[in-house]
């Protein structure tokens, strides 16, 4: 039986979205928990690691993840 995956490493994929003029840099994605690590920067100064939900993601950045 396969055994499930804890994460998904993304930071070589350089995937980055925009949210109220705050810059997001994927991290990793939890599947069982459909959340995500992303590095937050805004105007220049870094705001640290945050776990966003993945629903809260734009479209274009979930087609990217797949999460099935």
């Amino acid at each position: 039986m396969a055994k499930d995956k804890k994460s998904i490493e993304l930071s070589e994929k350089k995937i980055a979205f925009e949210i109220k003029k705050v810059s997001y840099k994927v991290i990793r994605f939890y599947p069982s928990q459909m959340m995500v690590d992303v590095m937050a920067v805004d105007d220049g100064v870094k705001l640290g690691m945050q776990t966003l939900p993945f629903a809260h993601m734009p479209k274009e950045i979930k087609k990217i993840i797949k999460p099935n």
